[in-house]
C-alpha cells in the first residue's frame, strides 16, 4: 500500500486536514506500505513558503514523517505538458476563451431551459468553444477536454470505492457515458495562469508517486469519474479509492482553510497534543 496526503500551501491546516492526513498515514502503517506527502502548489498566486513551512511543521507535530524529498507539482510543469500535448494530438482538448460570467450567462440562456447542472467543477461548459476551428498548435491557453470525443471507443469508466461516497456508496463504481457527459462536461485541462489544472496534475502525480489507495473527502468523490477517465486516456494505473467522511463545525459546515479558529496550530498553541488531536478526529 502506497498513501498520500497532498495539501496546497495556501492556508493553515485545519482539523479536516489533520483527520485525511492521519487516515493515510495510519492505513500505511497498518499494511506495512508506504505514506507520502506532496506539495500541490501549482496555484503560484496563492502558495506561499510560509505555509508550506507551516504544513511541514504541523505534520511533524503530529507524529508523521515520509520520505524525502518531497514532491512539488511546481516542478513538474514539463510533465503536465507532454500530457496535455498527447491529448491535444490526438485531438480531445480545444482552447478555450470564457470567462466564470460567460459560463453562467450562455448556461442560463432561456433557450437552455432550467437550471444548469452543477458538475464538479461547478456549472457543467455549456460548449461555447467547441466546435470553433483548431489552432494547428497548442496554444498557451485555457484548454478543455472534448468529453463525448474523449468517451468514443472506449470501455466503461469506473474504479473501486474503499471508504464510502456522500450517499454511501462503495465497491466497484462504474460511470454512465451520459453522466460524463451531460453531469460533468467539458472540464477544464490546463488554466491559462497554470499550464494545468487539479484534475490533470492530481492524475499524473499518483501515477508518478506509484499510489495505490487514494484516501481523500468525500467531497472529492465526483471528481473521481474525471480521474479515472484521464487514467485510462493516458494509459496510466488507477489506485483504490477510500473517500472518507468530512470533518464538520457545529452547525455541519465541513471545514475550509478559511476557519482559522480550528487550525492545528491554534490547538497546538492552546496547549493541546496529538492525542488531543486525535481524539477530536474520531482516530484514538
Amino acid at each position: 500500500m502506497r498513501t498520500r496526503f497532498a495539501p496546497s500551501p495556501t492556508g493553515p491546516l485545519h482539523l479536516g486536514h489533520a483527520y485525511s492526513a492521519l487516515l493515510a498515514y495510519d492505513m500505511a502503517r497498518k499494511a506495512g506500505g508506504d505514506f507520502l506527502l506532496r506539495i500541490e502548489d501549482i496555484d503560484r498566486s496563492r502558495a506561499r513558503p510560509a505555509w508550506e513551512a507551516q504544513i511541514f511543521d504541523d505534520l511533524h507535530w503530529l507524529g508523521l514523517d515520509w520520505p524525502e524529498p518531497v514532491l512539488r507539482q511546481s516542478d513538474r510543469l514539463p510533465a503536465y505538458r507532454a500530457a496535455l500535448e498527447t491529448l491535444w494530438d490526438r485531438g480531445l482538448l480545444y482552447p478555450c476563451s470564457c470567462h466564470r460570467r460567460d459560463i453562467v450567462e450562455a448556461a442560463s440562456a432561456p433557450q437552455e431551459g432550467g437550471t444548469p447542472p452543477v458538475g464538479p467543477d461547478g456549472i457543467v461548459y455549456p460548449g461555447t468553444c467547441r466546435d470553433k476551428p483548431l489552432p494547428p498548435k497548442m496554444p498557451e491557453e485555457a484548454l478543455r477536454l472534448n468529453m463525448r470525443k474523449a468517451l468514443q471507443g472506449i470501455g466503461p469508466v469506473s474504479f473501486m470505492e474503499e471508504g464510502t461516497g456522500p450517499d454511501g456508496e462503495t465497491g466497484r463504481q462504474e460511470i454512465p457515458q451520459d453522466q460524463l457527459v451531460d453531469g460533468i462536461g467539458d472540464i477544464v485541462l490546463a488554466r491559462r495562469d497554470m499550464g494545468t489544472s487539479y484534475h490533470l496534475a492530481v492524475v499524473l502525480d499518483d501515477a508518478a508517486q506509484e499510489i495505490t489507495h487514494v484516501i481523500r473527502g468525500q467531497d472529492l468523490f465526483e471528481a473521481t469519474a474525471i480521474h479515472a477517465l484521464l487514467q485510462m486516456l493516458l494509459g496510466l494505473p488507477t489506485p483504490r479509492y477510500h473517500h472518507h467522511r468530512l470533518i464538520r463545525d457545529e452547525a455541519g459546515k465541513r471545514l475550509a482553510k478559511r476557519d482559522d479558529a480550528r487550525a492545528i496550530s491554534k490547538y497546538r498553541a492552546d496547549g493541546e497534543s496529538p492525542a488531543d488531536i486525535r481524539d477530536r478526529v474520531g482516530l484514538r
